[in-house]
């Protein structure tokens, strides 16, 4: 259990720097990694409460992470 909460947190901050890094998002670098590993947790306890499962962990840690990246609305500053 606890390696795979290890490998869905560093999952997660690879996809929000990858997302960060090719133009999918605009956030920022720290900003897109903390709403990635924010969306891997929450859906990595929901599937532990729960046993909500979708595919492995680790893909279920991209989708989560992507999601996440998807519903949290961060472009609100001025330009």
């Amino acid at each position: 259990m606890f390696p795979t909460l290890i490998g869905t947190v560093v999952i997660a901050g690879i996809v929000g720097y990858v997302s960060e890094r090719s133009g999918f998002t605009r956030n920022g670098y720290l900003p897109s990694i903390i709403i990635c590993i924010g969306g891997a947790f929450l859906f990595y306890f929901v599937r532990i409460m729960f046993g909500v499962r979708l595919f492995s962990p680790g893909i279920d840690a991209i989708l989560s992470s992507i999601g996440a990246l998807v519903i949290v609305p961060t472009h609100y500053r001025r330009k």
